[in-house]
């Protein structure tokens, strides 16, 4: 059971949480505008694809200010905060950690600075050569000078680096991206200019929009759309796109070879995003109808498993001719809080996220349809709860083919050991979950409902084949956890991490008052800075008038001060 933190979830059970996206990005060029409300409105439309932190970076051309926090991106921000970042470009950031642990220190976007320029990052992806990156950076200003232990961080101190000794950052960003290897989708700044830069394969989405008076770059189209700003076009693999008074400047820095996750049009990203000219709630309607003619069934209603599910068991209900209706209620509010729950609630599980509507289950044969199985806890669950609820058959139906292998580029998948499909087969994991019949659609019939080439997509995770290859040192969160120790650089005394070195400006605020150098120590895992134990008792006790009856070894005791009875009359 995770410890209480304050935060909600979207996970149906924590113990066999969805697949899960590193990033989300965002960032606008538009002079005279509230570019961090802005800014904050484009990742309050990507939250889904991060939840551990979130930050927003702002420049008025002279200096770069930076706040982030753990947490979401309604708990990080607030009226105040947001009113002091104040600027005419801002790069913004909503993380799910894939490569570094989930801890402050490795919230972005991530900060450098030289004497000549400052820059902030923002990065969506995970990158197969972290390790060697690390090794191109000067002695002087290596890992001794990392305050993180991302990828992100490696390449942000790259790029800063080589900006600072000729031709500016994108001059820099020309020379070192070729070098680098595995997915990133990028939204970065200077003082004066935002930068844009995709992988040459393309894994991550990223899109160009215009507004009335300047720019946007996001992860999806759907930000834009919040955020009032027209589609231009999606970012090219292999393209740095610059922005700023000029206006758009494009340069190739690699040839294409398009390789799009397949499964952002499974999952990741929301139904209402446009992906390759595809709609995504077209192309997961579409799965659905191929879905029911791979694997019919008969049944008398169709449900979707909440929200995921809905678009593929609608096109499942169409071609099938069975009826949809609703049949599981999520209750979005419910996530872990501060109240830990009992043995009997915890006992209930995805009780606390799911309710049947039993007088639409009871005695009918039901088709539930589910984006994805992972490692099966949740579907054995729901195929549970629907037979207590009456269901006479339940038959599960998998908009996606099994997930057998992990991802690298991006996405935290289980271990292969974790995934049920990478050790079991579909009438071992039928069996499993308590199905009486379990369908997948086919990785054919999912690369045609996306409408791309078959050679255009990325199918790792089905199928096994990696278009990067990704070496055995560079697998896993802790890469670069093993050379760099986040506590060894911080203060001895305070415990503290050190504040960003160079000539530019930082500043990060909390709660409006503490600095970069008021920050806890960067492996500190809460979210907020700790007082004294005794103090935040004093404070939330109530107070009460004592009397001083005395010492003993030094102590102090005090006890409740009672008013004398009064005196008896006559």
């Amino acid at each position: 059971m995770a410890k209480p933190d304050g935060r909600l979830t979207h996970d149906l059970d924590p113990n066999d949480r969805p697949p899960r996206d590193a990033c989300g990005v965002f960032g606008a060029w538009s002079p005279g505008e509230d570019v961090a409300k802005l800014a904050y409105y484009g990742l309050h439309a990507l939250q889904h694809r991060g939840q551990e932190s979130a930050g927003i970076a702002v420049s008025d051309g002279r200096r770069i200010v930076v706040h982030k926090e753990m947490g979401l991106v309604a708990q990080v921000f607030d009226e105040p905060s947001l009113t002091a970042l104040r600027g005419d470009i801002a790069v913004a950031h909503c993380r799910y950690s894939t490569t570094g642990a989930p801890v402050w220190a490795n919230a972005q976007p991530t900060f450098r600075s030289t004497p000549t320029v400052s820059i902030a990052l923002g990065h969506n992806g995970n990158l197969t050569n972290t390790r060697e990156l690390a090794a191109m950076l000067p002695q002087e200003s290596g890992f001794a000078g990392l305050q993180a232990t991302s990828d992100t961080d490696v390449l942000t101190e790259l790029i800063a680096g080589g900006a600072g000794t000729d031709g500016g950052v994108e001059e820099a960003s020309a020379r070192i991206l070729p070098l680098v290897r595995g997915a990133y989708s990028l939204v970065y700044m200077d003082e004066n200019t935002l930068y844009a830069a995709r992988d040459p394969q393309g894994f991550r989405p990223l899109v160009i929009g215009q507004l009335a008076a300047g720019w946007v770059v996001a992860s999806e189209t759907a930000a834009l759309d919040i955020v009032g700003a027209s589609f231009v076009r999606e970012v090219e693999p292999g393209e740095l796109i610059s922005l700023d008074e000029r206006g758009v400047r494009s340069r190739r820095f690699a040839p294409a070879a398009p390789k799009v996750c397949l499964f952002e049009y499974v999952y990741l990203a929301r139904p209402d995003t446009t992906i390759g000219g595809r709609g995504l709630h077209a192309t997961r309607v579409d799965i659905g109808r191929r879905l029911a003619a791979e694997h019919p069934a008969s049944a008398d209603l169709v449900i979707p498993v909440p929200e995921s599910g809905t678009p593929a068991a609608i096109g499942y209900a169409e071609a099938s001719g069975i009826p949809y209706g609703q049949g599981l209620v999520k209750n979005s509010y419910v996530g872990r809080t501060f109240i830990q729950p009992s043995q009997t609630i915890r006992q209930l599980g995805i009780r606390l996220k799911l309710n049947p509507l039993r007088d639409v289950i009871a005695g009918r044969r039901i088709v539930v349809v589910d984006d994805s199985i992972v490692r099966g806890n949740t579907q054995r669950a729901i195929v549970a709860m629907l037979r207590e609820a009456g269901a006479l058959e339940v038959h599960v139906r998998i908009a996606s083919p099994p997930i057998k292998w992990p991802c690298f580029y991006g996405i935290d998948f289980a271990t292969r050991d974790e995934l049920i499909a990478g050790r079991s087969s579909v009438e071992e994991i039928r069996a499993a979950i308590g199905a009486d019949s379990l369908g997948y659609v086919s990785l054919d019939e999912l690369v045609a409902a996306t409408e791309q080439p078959r050679g255009s997509v990325c199918r790792a995770c089905f199928d096994g084949h990696y278009p990067v290859p990704v070496p055995e040192s560079e697998r896993g969160k802790g890469v670069l956890e093993p050379v760099t120790s986040l506590g060894q650089h911080g203060n001895a005394s305070t415990g503290r991490a050190p504040a960003p070195s160079g000539g530019g400006h930082y500043d990060r605020y909390h709660s409006l008052l503490a600095s970069a150098s008021q920050r806890p120590s960067a492996n500190a895992t809460s979210r907020l800075p700790r007082r004294p134990r005794h103090r935040r008792r004093r404070r939330e006790r109530p107070r009460r008038r004592t009397r001083h009856t005395g010492r003993r070894r030094g102590r102090r005791f005090a006890l409740p001060f009672r008013r004398p009875a009064p005196a008896a009359a006559g």
